[in-house]
């Protein structure tokens, strides 16, 4: 099995992070969708990160997908989608809003890095930058209220969501996501780091 992407992306990390803990052996190849666009294309034509190659060959893509294909493999005695129906719901909250911050971060960073500046938009990066930041607020308003687990043996989906998802904002654009107004976030996200599936698989 192959994870192909770089762990600069937050949607590869979380992938292989992830499959890391729920002890799922695969090789990890740092192709990227810029620098090597065409060797990733010949993996798949698609040209989306993460891309998992399956051991039968299957190509499958997009994070949430491959980590449901995961969760299908990993024995019983690990998974990270919490049994209680009250645990899971808090669970998918918080995933909701780190992948939010995600996708509005990108969106951000792409503007500035591969668009022209005289064809910026600003009003839609003020936009954009209100979303990430609403994302951020109610993200950090959720581990003020109850922090996520975050040993290895009891980190869910996702704490390691959050923990990368800081991590790639704070390499990104820590002047828009500024880290001393988000304490339990910051938090959170320095000890989930320090865990040996984290430290194995750093985002730079």
């Amino acid at each position: 099995m192959q994870l192909i992407g770089m762990l600069d992306s937050p949607y590869v990390r979380r992938c292989a992070v992830s499959l890391k803990l729920l002890g799922i052996e695969f090789e990890h190849r740092a192709v990227s969708v810029f620098r090597h666009f065409d060797e990733f294309r010949s993996i798949n034509p698609a040209v989306k990160a993460p891309t998992l190659v399956c051991d039968d060959g299957t190509v499958l893509m997009d994070s949430n997908l491959i980590l449901q294909h995961a969760e299908s493999l990993a024995t019983k005695a690990r998974s990270l989608i919490p049994v209680s129906p009250t645990e899971r719901l808090r669970d998918l909250r918080s995933l909701g809003l780190a992948l939010a911050a995600c996708e509005k971060s990108i969106s951000i960073i792409y503007e500035r890095n591969l668009r022209p500046v005289e064809k910026q938009h600003e009003p839609w990066l003020e936009r954009v930058r209100g979303q990430l930041l609403a994302a951020c607020g109610d993200l950090e308003r959720e581990l003020g209220r109850a922090e996520l687990p975050y040993g290895s043996g009891d980190i869910t989906q996702a704490g390691v969501t959050v923990a990368v998802a800081w991590s790639f904002l704070q390499l990104m654009i820590p002047e828009i996501v500024v880290a001393s107004q988000y304490p339990a976030w910051r938090s959170f996200a320095l000890v989930a780091e320090q865990l040996p599936e984290f430290v194995s698989l750093p985002q730079q």
